[in-house]
């Protein structure tokens, strides 16, 4: 029941939207995505049953989402997000529909009442329509209709950046994530869809299979996926720290060969690693679950896609260049280290995703440790500097749906680097990731609040730190001068007051220096020597004597 915005619902948008333009313009689409609206706020999601059948015959979907939520402050009015060109059919509760009003791919629902405080209450909202097609899954994402090497019909979705409203209706915000969620899909009966958590029913019907799947854990909205296609089912279990956990392989029924050694032997390896570094696997009672895609893979949650080929590395593309990257599957180590940074740790803004792809391209530098040891991984991380670009800073605006630069990754990784290298102690430092994995389980979280408990953990005052790596273009520069009697260094390229720590060795003496903005000394003899820590993500400059 689509109507005419009212000219008081227009006035709110353009102060919201005016609020947010910044040093760039945003779009009032970007806005509405990205804040925390008021008719966002007043209510906590619970539970989602997404329910839709997916016609191949004109590549449109169908369904309806039962939404149950808790009402935290009194409210008549409520946003639901639904990209065009899916649209709404009706809104539904307790049998009657209910009125709303598009603003773009915002959807405001009211309510004949305000809805009491601490209640539980529940929509269903049906839709239909032709979801945005991904031209380059999974950075431009949406649905991939596509076909397997058999000509069988190969569909999936991947919507990480564009959000899980390009094809269901939700709360498509990071900041609130549902308890669990049910997806029942429905599919031409000689084909099956593979999605989150478990399979609980099978429901044949006279020309189509119905697949219902649970999530018993909190999930990320854009985790929520469909994949469909010809697929066989390969599994094992996996001794982990929490006990027998089930691993789950659906792959296209001509590739099952390459695929049941090659998957259990990566994801043993990747388990192992990491349950070794983060702690437990977060999701033990949905599984773990690899599903072969139409596209090169995606971190969804306890149904991670793999299009990678069955071989190591990640395609031509080298990560660090070095030859640690060919001793992986980049796609799997990577993908499944989101489970534990971006699926169990989520990001509350789209501008904190450094949290998700820092953390998870880090990881890959600890698989590679576990398995090759401590300089492999170095080397590797390392490695990656090259891909840093430092045009923009890692954060960006809050409250705008705009996607952080690339440099969450590479420079994002060298962050925890920093900070090992900085401890100086395997140790300790294992220790804080697993309690960051306990204390952060399955929440969501700003940066700030990573930020302040890595300070806390470390013991360091770190605060100039974050703020120079993340919020500014610049990377420290040491500036030094070495005379026969001493060393004398500071820091420049940097903000006011900047003192991170930094490693040194006179010698073979491993030292840890505090360079300010203001030339420190620290006395040498003639024939001392000064090496510099190459795990420390800055530059040297050396002053002429």
């Amino acid at each position: 029941m689509q109507i005419l915005v009212r000219y008081k619902i227009c006035i709110v948008c353009i102060v919201v939207f005016c609020s947010n333009l910044k040093a760039q313009k945003y779009t009032l689409a970007d806005t509405l995505k990205g804040t925390i609206t008021p008719e966002r706020a007043w209510w906590d999601v619970n539970y989602y049953h997404l329910s839709v059948a997916v016609n191949l015959n004109d590549s449109t979907i169908s369904g309806s989402n039962v939404i149950q939520f808790t009402v935290k402050d009194s409210s008549k009015r409520m946003q639901i997000d639904l990209q065009a060109p899916m649209q709404i059919r009706s809104i539904i509760k307790s049998g009657k529909p209910l009125s709303y009003q598009s603003v773009g791919n915002a959807h405001f629902i009211t309510f004949d009442e305000n809805l009491p405080i601490n209640s539980s209450q529940q929509i269903t909202v049906n839709f239909y329509g032709s979801p945005f097609v991904g031209d380059n899954p999974p950075w431009s994402g949406g649905i991939v209709w596509s076909t397997d090497s058999k000509g069988k019909p190969f569909v999936a979705t991947a919507c990480q950046s564009i959000g899980a409203s390009v094809w269901w209706p939700c709360k498509d915000h990071p900041y609130d994530e549902p308890d669990s969620v049910k997806i029942s899909v429905t599919v031409p009966k000689k084909l099956m869809n593979v999605s989150n958590g478990r399979l609980v029913s099978t429901q044949k019907n006279r020309k189509t299979k119905t697949y219902t799947w649970e999530v018993s854990n909190p999930i990320n909205n854009y985790g929520v996926n469909l994949n469909i296609g010809n697929y066989t089912h390969i599994k094992h279990a996996f001794n982990g720290e929490k006990g027998l956990l089930n691993c789950n392989y659906y792959v296209l029924k001509q590739d099952k060969h390459k695929a049941k050694k090659y998957f259990k032997d990566q994801v043993t390896k990747m388990l192992t690693a990491f349950e070794h570094w983060f702690g437990p696997y977060p999701f033990y009672k949905d599984g773990y679950k690899l599903v072969q895609a139409p596209y090169v893979g995606m971190e969804h949650q306890s149904s991670v896609t793999y299009g990678n080929g069955f071989k190591y590395g990640y395609g031509d593309y080298r990560i660090s260049n070095t030859k640690w990257d060919t001793l992986f599957d980049f796609i799997i180590i990577h993908e499944s280290g989101h489970e534990w940074f971006a699926n169990s740790i989520t990001n509350t803004d789209v501008a904190d995703m450094w949290i998700h792809e820092g953390f998870t391209s880090y990881s890959e530098n600890l698989f590679v440790n576990y398995h090759f040891g401590k300089q492999a991984s170095s080397e590797y991380v390392i490695g990656t500097r090259q891909r840093i670009r430092n045009t923009t800073p890692i954060i960006t605006d809050y409250n705008v749906s705009n996607q952080p630069p690339s440099d969450m990754y590479f420079k994002g990784a060298q962050l925890p680097h920093y900070l090992r290298s900085l401890l100086n102690n395997d140790d300790k430092w294992r220790a804080i990731l697993r309690k960051m994995n306990v204390q952060f389980y399955h929440k969501t979280i700003s940066s700030a609040q990573l930020e302040n408990f890595l300070i806390q953990e470390t013991g360091y005052d770190l605060k100039n730190f974050f703020h120079q790596y993340l919020r500014t273009t610049q990377i420290p520069t040491l500036e030094y001068q070495k005379t026969e009697t001493d060393f004398l260094y500071r820091w420049t390229n940097t903000i006011d007051s900047y003192n991170a720590p930094l490693r040194i060795f006179r010698n073979n003496e491993s030292l840890l220096i505090h360079p300010t903005n203001s030339f420190k000394k620290l006395s040498l003899n003639k024939t001392d020597e000064i090496k510099f820590d190459p795990n420390f993500y800055i530059q040297l400059h050396q002053l002429a004597n």
